[in-house]
C-alpha cells in the first residue's frame, strides 16, 4: 500500500472537478488534528498482545505524517467533551506521547482515567512526594498491589531529621498518593465491553443526534439524509431521541394511507395467505441442491466451465484491496462467492485443519450462493466482497496471528452468509408490514436472525455438511461465534460497536505502554464484530469506479423498496423515494457520519495498514462533495432520457463529466432562490 501523505494528493483534482470544502466547525482545523493524532503504532505478537512497534499505540508518540494531516471525525469535534460542556471550560482530554503532539481522547471511560492521571502527577508537583513503586509496571505485570505503603516505605521517604508536622504531612500525602494508584489499577482493570463503553455508546448517540437534528433543519434534502441515518444505524429505543430532539420519522411529502396494509386487509384475504403460507415455525426460502459435486477432484476454484487462464490473473488480486468483484462475477458464471470462499478456506489451509471435504464444501457454497436472491445489492456480489475483504483485513500483519483457526474460520463463515435470502428490504420495513420473519423473531435482527437459520440449514441438506467430522463441543463454539458476529451486522447496533471498539482502543492507549491482549472471547469477538462490520460497511473505501457501481446497485434497492411502499400506501422509507432522493447528499452523510468514525477508529487499531483506505475515504467523499452542485433535482434526472425510464447515476455522472465547461459552471455560485442545493452544499 501507498502510505504517501496526504499533502502532496489534497491539491490534485479528479477531472475538471473543483475542490469542495466539506468542514463542520473547522474540522480540517483543530478538532481535525486532535482527530488525526489518534492514530498511533503498535504490533500483534503470537500471543495476541499488541505490542510497540506498530498498531495501537508507538513508543514514540510520533504521528504519521500523512495522518496528521488528514481531517478527523465528528467524534472529534469541537465540544465534543461531556466535562467542557457541563463546566463551560475548554480544557480538552488530551494523551501526550513523550512530549509529541497529543491525541484527543474522545471515550468517557478513557477521559476519566487520563483526568485522574494528570491529578496523579499534579499532585505528586505539588506534594513534592514520589510514589514509592511504579503502578504501571505492578498493573500491567500481575503484581499484587497495596493501595497502602508499609509504614518502613513512607519513613524512608519521611526522613529522620524532619519535623512531626513535616512527617504527618509526608506521610498523608504518600497515603493519599497510595489510594489514587489503588483508585487507577481498579479502574484500568475494569472490563470495558459492556457498561462502560455503553457510556461512550450513549455521548455518541447524542453527538451524532444533535449533528443529524442541525442537518435535518438545513433542506428537505438533508432532513431525508438525516432521518435514513438516525433510522438505520441508531437502535430504536435509544434514550436519546426525546432528549436530542432528533430527526422526526415521517417526511412532509409523503400521504400516510394504510388501507393495502397487512394490518388493513380484509378477513377473506388474510384467509387466503394463511392458507399459501408456511407454518411459523418452519424456515422459509430453502431450495434442493441441483447437482452434486461428488468427485474426487475439485475444480481450481471450486467453479465448474471457467477459462482458468482467464481467471487466474483475477484471483492473483485475492489479498488487495479493491478486488474487481463484478468481473469475478462475468468470469466464474455468477459464482463469485463460491470462488473466494473456497479459495480462501484452501489457502488458509482449514480445510485440512478442519477436515473439510472440498467436494462437500463445493455443494455448500454453490447451494448457499443459489439462495441468495437476484435483488440489486444484498446478492452474491455483496457477499462475495465482504468475504474478500474479511480475508484481507485478516491478513495485516498486526492481526495475523492474533486468532485461533477456529475463529478465522468463523469469521469467514460468517462473512459468506450474512445476508443469504435477504429479500431486498431493511428491518423496518419488515417490522412495519407485519410479516412472518418480523413475528417470528419479535422484531429484533429480523434479517439477521433469518440469515443465520437459513445458511445452518443448509448445512443439513445431503453432501452439504462441511461441518460433519468437527467435535460436536468445536462445532457449538463455532456456530456460537458465527451467530455473535452475523447479528453484529444488524445495523441498527452500529454506534454500539463503534462505542466498544473505540472505547477499548482509547483505553489501552491510555493505561498501557502501547499493549492490547486480545486473551480474552470477549475481547476478540469484540474485534471480530468489528472487522465483519467494517468490511460490510466497506464500498467507500473501495476504488472509485466500484464504489460508483456498488452505490448504483444500492440505492437501486433502495428505491425498489420505496416503490413498493408507495404502491401499498405505505409510508416511504428515508432515501427509498426515487423522486426525491439525492444520492450525493446521501453518500456524503453516509461517510461523514457512519464510515469515517468506523475506520477511523479500526485505523487505530491496525496502524499504520489502514492509512491507504483512510485516504480513499475521503477521497470518494469529497469527490461526491463536488458532485452536490452539478447533479440535477431528483425529479428531472428521473426523466432525463426522455423516455420516462430513470438514468443510473453513473450516466449521470459520465455525462456531466463528458462537459467541457464543467469546471467553470461549478465555479458558480447558484442563486440563494434558485432551489435548496446550494444551501445543501453547506448544510454538513
Amino acid at each position: 500500500m501507498n502510505t504517501s501523505g496526504r499533502g502532496g494528493r489534497k491539491g490534485k483534482l479528479l477531472g475538471n472537478l473543483r475542490w469542495f470544502s466539506f468542514d463542520v466547525d473547522n474540522r480540517g482545523g483543530a478538532a481535525g488534528g486532535a482527530a488525526s493524532a489518534a492514530v498511533t503504532s503498535g504490533v500483534v505478537g503470537s500471543n495476541g498482545v499488541l505490542g510497540s512497534a506498530s498498531g495501537l499505540v508507538s513508543s514514540s508518540g510520533r504521528l504519521n505524517e500523512a495522518t496528521s494531516q488528514r481531517r478527523g471525525s465528528f467524534l472529534y469535534r469541537s465540544g465534543s467533551n461531556d466535562f467542557d460542556l457541563l463546566t463551560g471550560r475548554t480544557t480538552g482530554t488530551h494523551f501526550a506521547g513523550d512530549g509529541q503532539l497529543e491525541d484527543e481522547i474522545v471515550t468517557p471511560f478513557a477521559q476519566i482515567l487520563h483526568k485522574l492521571q494528570t491529578v496523579r502527577t499534579s499532585y505528586i508537583d505539588l506534594s513534592n512526594v514520589t510514589s514509592i513503586r511504579d503502578r504501571r509496571t505492578s498493573s500491567n505485570t500481575g503484581e499484587a498491589s497495596d493501595h497502602r505503603h508499609s509504614i518502613g516505605q513512607v519513613q524512608s521517604q519521611i526522613g529522620h531529621g524532619s519535623s512531626s508536622s513535616e512527617s504527618k504531612h509526608r506521610e498523608l500525602s504518600l497515603q493519599i498518593l497510595g489510594d489514587l494508584d489503588w483508585c487507577l489499577d481498579q479502574l484500568e482493570a475494569v472490563q470495558t465491553h459492556r457498561s462502560v463503553s455503553d457510556m461512550a455508546s450513549m455521548k455518541f448517540k447524542r453527538m451524532l443526534n444533535r449533528e443529524l437534528s442541525h442537518l435535518a433543519e438545513s433542506s428537505k434534502s438533508g432532513s431525508q439524509v438525516s432521518e435514513y441515518i438516525s433510522n438505520t444505524f441508531l437502535d430504536k429505543d435509544d434514550e436519546t431521541d426525546e432528549a436530542t430532539g432528533a430527526p422526526s420519522p415521517h417526511h412532509p411529502h409523503v400521504h400516510h394511507h394504510h388501507h393495502n396494509s397487512p394490518h388493513h386487509q380484509n378477513p377473506h384475504q388474510q384467509q387466503q395467505q394463511q392458507q399459501t403460507k408456511p407454518p411459523m415455525s418452519q424456515i422459509t426460502g430453502i431450495k434442493r441442491l441441483g447437482h452434486a459435486n461428488s468427485c474426487l477432484a475439485t475444480p481450481l476454484y471450486g467453479v465448474d466451465d471457467v477459462e482458468d487462464d482467464m481467471l487466474v490473473p483475477l484471483m492473483n488480486t485475492l489479498t488487495d484491496w479493491g478486488m474487481d468483484i463484478f468481473k469475478l462475477d462475468e468470469l466464474t458464471r455468477n459464482r463469485p462467492l463460491t470462488a473466494i470462499t473456497f479459495t480462501v478456506l484452501k489457502e488458509r489451509d482449514l480445510l485440512t485443519k478442519f477436515q473439510i471435504s472440498p467436494a462437500r464444501l463445493v455443494n455448500y457454497l454453490r447451494l448457499l450462493e443459489d439462495h441468495y436472491r437476484p435483488v440489486s445489492y444484498h446478492n452474491r456480489l455483496h457477499a462475495a466482497d465482504v468475504t474478500q475483504s474479511i480475508h484481507v483485513l485478516l491478513s495485516v500483519p498486526v492481526l495475523r496471528n492474533v486468532f485461533s483457526d477456529l475463529e478465522v474460520l468463523a469469521a469467514i463463515f460468517g462473512a459468506a452468509i450474512h445476508d443469504v435470502d435477504h429479500p431486498g428490504v431493511n428491518n423496518q420495513h419488515l417490522i412495519n408490514t407485519g410479516s412472518d420473519l418480523a413475528l417470528m423473531y419479535n422484531d429484533e435482527s429480523v434479517l439477521e436472525n433469518h440469515h443465520l437459520a437459513v445458511a445452518f440449514k443448509l448445512l443439513q441438506t445431503n453432501d452439504c455438511n462441511i461441518f460433519a467430522d468437527l467435535h460436536k463441543k468445536t462445532m457449538q463454539r463455532l456456530r456460537r461465534m458465527v451467530i455473535e458476529m452475523v447479528l453484529a451486522t444488524d445495523m441498527s447496533k452500529h454506534m454500539s460497536l463503534l462505542a466498544d471498539l473505540k472505547t477499548m482502543v482509547e483505553t489501552k492507549k491510555v493505561t498501557g505502554a502501547g499493549v492490547l491482549v486480545l486473551d480474552s472471547y470477549t475481547d476478540k469477538m469484540q474485534v471480530l464484530q468489528s472487522l465483519l462490520h467494517c468490511a460490510d460497511l466497506s464500498n467507500p473505501t473501495k476504488p472509485l469506479e466500484l464504489y460508483l457501481k456498488w452505490v448504483e446497485n444500492v440505492m437501486e434497492e433502495f428505491f425498489k423498496q420505496g416503490d413498493t411502499e408507495r404502491d401499498q400506501g405505505l409510508d416511504i422509507s428515508p432515501m427509498c423515494d426515487r423522486m426525491t432522493a439525492s444520492v450525493e447528499k446521501s453518500q456524503v452523510g453516509f461517510i461523514d457520519f457512519i464510515v469515517h468514525p468506523l475506520w477511523e477508529t479500526w485505523s487505530d487499531l491496525v496502524f499504520p495498514y489502514c492509512n491507504d483506505i483512510l485516504d480513499t475515504i475521503e477521497q470518494n467523499r469529497d469527490w461526491y462533495q463536488s458532485k452536490i452542485l452539478l447533479s440535477p433535482p431528483p425529479q428531472s434526472a428521473a426523466t432525463r432520457s426522455g423516455s420516462g425510464s430513470p438514468e443510473t447515476t453513473t450516466d449521470i455522472i459520465c455525462e456531466n463529466l463528458r462537459g467541457s465547461t464543467l469546471a467553470e459552471e461549478s465555479d458558480e455560485k447558484p442563486d440563494d432562490d434558485d432551489d435548496d442545493d446550494y444551501d445543501d452544499q453547506c448544510l454538513f
